[in-house]
């Protein structure tokens, strides 16, 4: 049902919030006909929210939330602020964990839930990390699905995650993912280990949540019993208000005027109060003194320990209440009345006189919803608006004698609080184990690719090795740009961990920079001579204009150029630096040839085979290696080549 106007559920989907809320996990929920139909009625969302809240209650009745408890509301017009969909119709809700993450996963197997029980619904969830579902699959997920191209890609449907791939649709937006899933439900399916990483997270579900509860025994005023026995849930706000305290509520907890009006002459009655393990944890684990007004046994008695969890849940009831009280954000009128208002706010009834007949038409369905919907929604209601149901509850009859002779269990083994070490090693362990099964798996993956891709390098096949793939592969990675990371080179190369001494290596590097400093020092006497003298400017030279001057330096330079290559070309005439290349359109110089050419003019030369020389080149390297690691076979490692070995060489 719709909430009241100051607490509507979906404003905190607005697109106000530039940065989603901390620990809170969001979901949305697309019947088929949104997308597929013109228009999709106000009545058939509304029928479709009942039906779903029905289904749920069996689920969620007797589970106790850390704030708040699940809950959905229709979004039936277009709302260009939210987030789920700006014209899209669809239930949406949200739900904060907090310190409870079993909160969150119960939520997720909820929603697979639904999706079983209506499979005409495709839904997404999502929580202020992003995609959790996928992060959860993260090592069983196609290389290309990151955070940046997993938007509008994920959702729950028929019970199965689903993955929009990324060649049937390059960046789609809400409609068409949902389109695609709906058409192409079959190609969307995730992968099987995808499916059972998130399904090993909820199959113990609801069980679980069931075994999440802890019960126990505490004493507490009357007032506290009677809010406690009436609404169980509000537990949880009491440890809310008590956990998140601050200076200023800790100035209600001091006087406690709503829950313990006579001060110490107030009598304590024991009472049973289920909540969740986190919350148990939350209250056990904090130091807390004792207000002066609050009766506390002796540390002595045997029931100390009731009286200390009584009186934490007690003072936090009254932070929480008297806060909330102070800043009056719960709004005036029963929650029917604002549900009334919120109908005529949307347009619900279209502007008809109130008294005719098709007005008193559309109020009779819409109180049918509500009171369908009122027993799924009311501690929805009570929760968002505590103060209101907390000040019915105590206005009603009741004493300490309505809660002693009744027999109260004893509070449920808290062993698990203090031998948690043993689960979380184990799941660290199972963690690990599937860190290195995603290892070994990429290694095989790559060792496979070796043997296909690299035939021509491998040396067992040697007979089949073709030297062209070397010059291809090398002019490859020449041409490719280089960014901030670095150069770019093949994926599916073999890589090794690298043992370097730290220590070592700046010990080594120091050393060699103080021996560098002292031979500097010993020539800074011959340096500061040369400098002087540079420094020696002729006053003539100040005139001379700018232009002149560059053209000057440019003719300068290009002289210099020539120069430098003509004495260069003379200097190699007379050595056999030209026969150790190998021309275009001629083979490789054999060691028997001489060097009575070597003389010849430089201008008769014919072009260098560039290819053939850097092949011939890094052989030659490779072969003087005999087998050892080198640089020429670091290199073309990074090429993602294997040279075969010199057999001929070997065997000699």
């Amino acid at each position: 049902m719709a909430a009241p106007p100051e607490l509507d559920p979906s404003s905190i989907f607005s697109e106000k919030h530039s940065r989603l809320p901390d620990e809170t996990v969001f979901y949305a929920i697309f019947p088929d006909i949104s997308f597929t139909s013109a228009a999709t009625s106000a009545a058939s969302l509304h029928s479709l929210h009942l039906q779903i809240l029905q289904t749920l209650t069996p689920l969620t009745s007797d589970y106790i939330w850390q704030h708040k408890p699940f809950s959905l509301s229709p979004s039936a017009s277009p709302k260009p602020s939210c987030l789920c969909s700006n014209h899209l119709p669809h239930l949406h809700g949200h739900l904060r964990v907090g310190d409870n993450l079993d909160d969150e996963w119960f939520t997720v197997f909820l929603l697979f839930h639904i999706s079983t029980v209506f499979p005409d619904l495709s839904i997404r969830v999502w929580d202020s990390d992003g995609e959790f579902l996928l992060i959860e699959a993260a090592f069983h997920l196609p290389r290309w699905l990151n955070p940046q191209t997993s938007s509008n890609r994920v959702f729950i449907r028929r019970g199965k995650v689903h993955i929009v791939p990324r060649h049937r649709l390059r960046n789609p937006n809400l409609a068409e993912a949902l389109s695609f899933v709906v058409s192409f439900g079959e190609e969307s399916v995730a992968a099987e280990a995808v499916q059972a990483a998130v399904r090993k997270r909820i199959e113990e579900y609801p069980e679980k949540a069931r075994r999440n509860m802890h019960r126990v025994r505490v004493r507490v005023p009357a007032a506290v019993a009677q809010v406690l026995s009436q609404e169980p849930c509000l537990v949880a706000l009491a440890v809310e208000g008590f956990y998140d305290r601050d200076i200023d509520t800790m100035k209600y907890a001091a006087k406690m005027e709503r829950f313990l009006s006579r001060g110490r002459e107030e009598e304590l009655v024991s009472v049973s109060v289920k909540m969740s393990r986190a919350m148990y944890a939350q209250l056990v684990q904090q130091t807390f003194q004792a207000p002066k007004c609050y009766p506390m046994l002796n540390r002595s008695d045997s029931a100390y320990v009731e009286d200390e969890l009584g009186m934490k849940i007690a003072c936090g009831l009254e932070m929480m209440y008297q806060h909330r009280r102070k800043e009056g954000s719960e709004g005036k009128g029963s929650t029917w009345e604002a549900f009334r208002e919120s109908l005529e706010r949307s347009g619900y009834f279209g502007g008809l006189l109130p008294g005719s007949k098709e007005y008193q038409r559309l109020m009779q369905n819409a109180e049918e919803y509500y009171g369908s919907s009122a027993s799924f929604s009311r501690a929805s209601e009570m929760m968002s608006a505590p103060v209101r149901r907390i000040d019915e509850i105590l206005a009603l009859p009741y004493s300490v004698d309505d809660f002693k002779h009744v027999d109260v269990p004893p509070s449920d083994d808290d062993s698990w609080l203090y031998n948690g070490e043993d689960e979380l090693n184990s799941e660290l362990l199972e963690r690990q184990k599937e860190m290195e099964l995603y290892d070994l798996k990429h290694k095989k993956k790559q060792k496979s690719k070796e043997q296909d891709n690299v035939g021509p390098s491998s040396s067992s096949n040697s007979d089949a090795f073709n030297p062209g793939d070397i010059a291809k592969t090398m002019q490859a990675f020449v041409e490719k740009v280089s960014s901030y990371k670095g150069a770019e080179v093949p994926e599916n190369r073999n890589l090794k961990d690298v043992d370097l001494d730290a220590d070592r290596f700046f010990k080594d590097v120091e050393s060699m920079m103080k021996s560098h400093g002292d031979e500097e020092a010993s020539s800074d006497d011959d340096i500061e001579e040369g400098f002087s003298s540079d420094l020696d400017f002729d006053d003539s030279e100040d005139g001379i204009d700018g232009a002149e001057l560059s053209e000057d330096i440019e003719d300068g330079e290009d002289t210099f150029m020539h120069s430098y290559s003509d004495a260069l070309n003379e200097e190699l005439k007379s050595t056999t630096l030209q026969k150790s290349f190998v021309c275009a359109n001629e083979q490789a110089p054999k060691k028997d040839e001489g060097t009575s050419n070597a003389a010849e003019d430089m201008e008769d030369f014919t072009p260098v085979d560039v290819d053939v020389n850097l092949v011939k080149s890094l052989l030659d390297s490779f072969s003087s290696q005999q087998g050892l690691p080198g640089p020429a076979s670091n290199l073309l490692g990074l090429m993602g080549l294997q040279l075969p070995q010199d057999d001929k060489k070997e065997g000699k």
